[in-house]
Order: structure tokens, then sequence, then C-alpha cells
């Protein structure tokens, strides 16, 4: 797949590149980031280089692009998101931003863009998301985006070993990009 950047004017996505080390491997000491995304515990060096050579460049070779996250083209990386191929059609989201950037309304920004592109370029039908039960900040992006509540998996996913509890929820190329309905009070 050629690699591509999205921008709408405030939120710009490229590919990480080797000179995001340092900050990828930064904004993974936070203990949110950790909490909720399924990365090594601790977090260093090598494992950005891993991310790099073997799930950014893989990805993009295949049908599972991942993005920088940035507020300028040539500004440092302060969050991360892509797509994941599930095949026939459908991929799964997953995202994180930078403790100093949440609740900027970025990482909603970044949502839209890369759905569009999904739906338009990679012609997805579907776009599923999951969240260990909690993160309501995901919830929060995901439902502003369109995305239909699912349901709660009973230990459905698995996060360094441990089985966790987890909110599905999914947006399917029909339905609207605008704040969804129909969400749990509590998620």
């Amino acid at each position: 797949m050629d690699e591509r950047s999205l921008a709408d004017g405030v939120v710009v996505l490229t590919r990480p590149r080797a000179g995001d080390i340092d900050a990828i491997v930064a904004h993974c000491q936070d203990p949110a980031i950790a909490e909720w995304v399924t990365i090594p515990v601790p977090y260093g060096r090598a494992d950005a280089e891993f991310y790099l050579a073997d799930i950014v460049a893989a990805g993009w070779a295949e049908r599972s692009p991942v993005w920088a996250v940035r507020r300028a083209a040539d500004g440092p990386m302060i969050g991360s998101i892509g797509l994941h191929d599930s095949g026939f059609g459908a991929a799964e989201i997953g995202f994180w931003l930078a403790p100093g950037e949440r609740g900027s309304g970025l990482m909603s920004r970044a949502v839209g863009l890369v759905c569009a592109f999904g739906f338009e370029e990679l012609e997805l039908a579907r776009i599923g998301w999951l969240a260990y039960v909690g993160n309501r900040a995901s919830a929060a992006v995901v439902r502003r985006n369109g995305f239909r509540f699912e349901g709660t998996q009973r230990l459905g996913a698995v996060q360094r070993g441990v089985r966790r509890d987890c909110w599905l929820g999914g947006r399917l190329v029909t339905d609207a990009p605008g704040p969804a309905a129909g969400w749990p009070s509590d998620t």
C-alpha cells in the first residue's frame, strides 16, 4: 500500500519515522497509555524500534496503516493511530495520545480522518473498536465519530498475560460520521 499523509488544517497524520523514537518512548512511559494500550511495560527504545520496523513498516506494506499524530507536518509526534486489517473489508482502529494533548479534540479529528480514509481509500465496510472496560476517553472519541456501542465482552481481550473485559463498538460505511446515540451511561 502506498504511504499516505492525512490532514485537516488542525491535525496532521504522517508515517512515524526514526526521528520519533525518543518521543514514542517518552509518551509510552505515561501510566494511562500503559493501562489502556497493549504495549510492553516498561517500554524502552528497543520497543519503539520494533514498533517502527515491524508494526509500522509491515502495516504500510499491507493494509494496516499506522500514522503519527502531529499538530504540523514537521512537528513532534504526540500520538499514534492506525487501522489493523481484519480481512473481508473490515479493520480495527486503535490510538493513543500524549497526556498534555488530551481533551483538545485532536484525536477525535484524527479518528475522523482515518475513518474517511478507511471507507474511501481502503473500501472498508466496517471499522471496529475495542477498549478495556473503563476507558471512557477512548469511548468518547469513537462515539463522537459515529461508532455504535456493540456490547461488553467478558474477559474478551488480553493485556500482558491478563484477561480483561472490553467494550466493543463499530462503524459501518453506511453510518453517519457524527455523534452516535445509544451508548450506556457508564461509557
